[in-house]
């Protein structure tokens, strides 16, 4: 066998489709386009999206889901001030764990933030995810320690 033997298997090429050849073709006259209108019309059609005057789909989809889009990298943090650290007694350690034995965070899944509103007297070590300046001055002006814990896994 030679490669000028080589041709495709029986019925895997198809003759592609000739219209507007006359009515005995089976596509003549029309050509398959109809009768008169945009579609009927040499570069005729319409863009991508069309939707004949209204507002299109993908501008509608924000207003549709209320909110706009929302980030899928989006983190979540539980918010706890340095106010709320008042009922810890001095020397004490201020974690995830203890806060939500505190209950001062509801979900362990979420990173804490700790943010600078209110005062804190008592010296105290703190490990939290993420900390304003504020907040860390006021600790270490009272004499505690900060710590930052590590990014959680899948967060």
């Amino acid at each position: 066998m030679k490669l000028h033997d080589l041709k495709p298997n029986e019925g895997a090429k198809k003759d592609r489709k000739r219209v507007g050849r006359g009515t005995a073709a089976g596509q003549g006259k029309t050509a398959g386009r109809g009768t008169k209108g945009q579609g009927a019309r040499a570069g005729g059609g319409t863009r991508l999206y069309h939707q004949g005057g209204n507002l299109p789909f993908f501008r509608r989809l924000p207003f549709v889901r209320g909110k706009g889009f929302t980030p899928i990298n989006r983190v979540d943090y539980d918010e706890v001030n340095v106010g709320q650290l008042e009922s810890f007694k001095g020397g004490s350690e201020v974690s995830p764990e203890t806060l939500a034995e505190a209950r001062l965070i509801k979900n362990l899944n979420n990173p804490v933030v700790l943010l600078g509103e209110g005062e804190v007297k008592a010296a105290l070590k703190v490990r939290v995810h993420r900390i304003s300046k504020s907040a860390q001055a006021k600790i270490e002006a009272a004499g505690g320690s900060v710590e930052i814990l590590p990014k959680q896994k899948g967060k």
